[in-house]
């Protein structure tokens, strides 16, 4: 459909594109004016392009939390930063011309000055939460039942429920219905078919044995009342315990470790039958790891990987166990390459069915924020160099995958409780900050939990729980935008020097961008990113957004070939490093085999110096024997010669007359 053009020039056109949308003081310019022409994200950012150009920059003070509607249009405008008055007419009247090509054939009048808007709430002290260098409110949902009337609730920007947040990325309090379960940390939680099950923790030092349900939704708590099983006889037998791990398997929930006031000497597991709501244990084969808690077990295929923890008497642990949970045998993992350091309290995770990745964690002294990773196939540790936004140490901290990204909540330094909310994006191994909350919250809170549920097609981080100095029972829900499950896929190793400039460039709009992307077709998008690169001389905004799409192809381009030509040296890196292992294993065969050679004619060389002296000893003793040989023989002769002259001579021949012998 062709755009009409009203003939006007700024900031006529503007003053007459503002009364045509509503924001000139009459009657039209009512929350039900404004919603009938435009859809609510839409209308969002018409009031902060008209704020900018009417007023200029955001200068008044943040909102408080409760009041969502306030907190979403000032977030609107105060991320237009420093632009110009001049430009933001400019971008008003081009996004109304997106909505409304033939708007100002329809229009009936225009103003010749300009209508600045009903100020913000000047009596509310919030701050801001500042994230390089860019403002983010935190956003609480108030519902109708408080008894705010249609005209605070805007619902056309802001509805009730989980829906009123208009801006992604940042931690809301929706509204519970329900008993909740008492305060506490070191719980366990697992999501199935849309409930999130808490199951025991630690309240005061004294360890629970509690299940309740939050069914997502009607966002409403209950308790499950367990009913005794086959090998159980009472619900009483199953052990208070806290440090453990809740893990989802079929129709069950798993416990599995834990500490408890009476220990084990190994690990138990036990489940959790969700429909006939009784415990039992599970019979394991194999040797069983030492009972402990604090470690992670992350599932894999069919496989359960246990790494870590402190057993009983608060020894720290760095082993590695895996429960097949269809044979159920317990196998101890001999890993090779360098583990992480003995450690509790971390976070687990596992990339692409293959690698499990171990975050942070805390000895009794420190916390650490390392990285690991052990390839699964070949049972190998790394330690793999992180980039982005490095989190500091913590330990206590969750993590939970939406796709590829890890993301961090809470934990604490033994100081202080951490207020960054960060992702991991798994593939390229770069950090980066989500969202930051302030004060004591219970996302900066040791042992919560973190899962992720469904709410209105869309992934949601659900939190509970946790200790920060105090014990918390609320729930706490972040709606991940496209841009933090997905920025990180811009990013690859190594990243040009050339392409590390465009993410700064364009910074302050793109936390704008994640405000309204759901439910748009990319128009907003367009319009705000023209506006930090709009030049005040010649160029043009379409010009520059032009551009900005060639460039943003070519930096793809040169990505893409980057990241083809990074997979192929992994892989040449990894057969140089298959043939390396092969030939130290032959190498050291070798060596082995030279060894025993070696050993082998050492002790011949004894045994032939000794024969040699031997033989030399066999020689003197053949030259004595042949000497004495000849004496004998020299001595029977002579005896034999003496006997002969006696037998000739003697009476008889002298009484014959014979003469004597000469």
């Amino acid at each position: 459909m062709a755009r009409v053009s009203s003939g006007l020039q700024y900031p006529e056109r503007f003053y007459a594109a503002a009364s045509y949308v509503g924001f000139d003081g009459s009657p039209r310019s009512s929350a039900k004016a404004v919603r009938s022409k435009f859809k609510p994200d839409t209308a969002l950012i018409l009031y902060a392009l008209h704020q900018q150009a009417t007023v200029g920059p955001c200068n008044v003070p943040e909102p408080s939390a409760w009041n969502a509607i306030e907190k979403s249009k000032w977030s609107s405008w105060k991320q237009l930063g420093e632009m110009v008055p001049a430009e933001a007419m400019r971008l008003f009247v081009k996004l109304l011309e997106e909505e409304d090509p033939s708007w100002y054939s329809r229009a009936s009048n225009f103003v010749a000055e300009p209508v600045v808007d009903v100020q913000m709430n000047h009596n509310l002290k919030a701050e801001p939460v500042v994230e390089n260098g860019t403002s983010y409110p935190e956003t609480k949902t108030i519902a109708t039942e408080n008894g705010n009337s249609a005209e605070t609730q805007d619902k056309d920007v802001v509805s009730e429920g989980l829906g009123s947040v208009a801006v992604y990325d940042q931690w809301i309090s929706p509204p519970i219905s329900g008993q909740r379960p008492k305060a506490r940390y070191e719980h366990g939680a697992a999501v199935v078919q849309d409930k999130m099950y808490i199951y025991g923790g630690n309240h005061n030092g004294r360890y629970l044995n509690d299940l309740h349900v939050l069914d997502f939704r009607s966002w409403g708590w209950s308790r499950i009342e367990v009913k005794a099983g086959n090998d159980l006889p009472s619900p009483a037998t199953v052990a208070p315990c806290a440090g453990h791990s809740l893990i989802p398997w079929e129709n069950k929930l798993l416990s599995v470790a834990g500490h408890t006031k009476d220990p084990s000497e190994t690990i138990q597991v036990i489940a959790f039958d969700l429909q006939t709501s009784s415990w039992s244990p599970l019979k394991t084969y194999g040797k069983p790891p030492v009972s402990r808690g604090g470690q992670s077990v992350t599932m894999v295929g069919t496989s359960l990987v246990i790494f870590g923890g402190q057993d009983a008497k608060r020894t720290l642990l760095n082993d590695l166990h895996i429960l097949d949970l269809e044979s159920m045998t317990w196998d101890e993992i001999d890993a090779v390459g360098v583990p992480p350091s003995p450690r509790s309290d971390h976070a687990a995770a596992v990339h692409a069915e293959r690698y499990l990745l171990i975050f942070g964690g805390g000895s009794h002294a420190t916390c650490f924020n390392d990285l690991h990773v052990l390839d699964l196939q070949s049972m190998e540790w790394s330690r793999p160099t992180q980039q982005g936004d490095i989190p500091t140490p913590r330990a206590g901290h969750a993590g939970i995958t939406v796709g590829e990204n890890w993301f961090i909540v809470g934990g604490g330094d033994n100081k202080s409780g951490v207020s960054e909310t960060v992702v991991l994006n798994m593939s390229t191994l770069v950090w980066s900050v989500v969202t930051t909350v302030e004060g004591r919250v219970p996302v900066a809170s040791e042992g919560l939990s973190v899962v992720v549920g469904s709410y209105n097609g869309e992934d949601i981080l659900v939190s509970f729980g946790g200790y920060n100095g105090r014990y918390s029972n609320e729930i706490n829900v972040l709606k991940p935008s496209h841009k933090s499950t997905l920025q990180s896929n811009m990013i690859e190793t190594p990243v040009p020097d050339s392409v590390s400039a465009v993410p700064n460039a364009t910074n302050a709009t793109r936390d704008l961008d994640s405000e309204f992307e759901a439910g748009q077709d990319g128009k907003i998008r367009e319009i705000v990113m023209d506006s930090p690169m709009k030049s005040k001389g010649e160029k043009s905004s379409d010009h520059v957004l032009a551009s900005l799409r060639a460039e943003k192809e070519e930096i793809e381009s040169s990505l893409n070939k980057e990241k083809l030509q990074s997979l192929q040296l992994k892989q040449d890196l990894a057969d140089a490093e298959t043939r390396n292992t092969d030939l130290y294993k032959e190498l050291q065969s070798v060596r082995g085999q030279l060894a025993a050679e070696q050993s082998r004619c050492f002790k011949l060389e004894v045994e032939l110096a000794e024969l040699r002296q031997k033989l030399q000893t066999m020689e003197t003793l053949q030259k004595e024997l042949e000497l004495l040989q000849r004496q004998k023989a020299a001595s029977e002769e002579a005896a034999s010669n003496a006997k002969q002259k006696q037998g000739s001579g003697g009476v008889w021949g002298w009484l014959a007359g014979s003469p004597p012998p000469q």
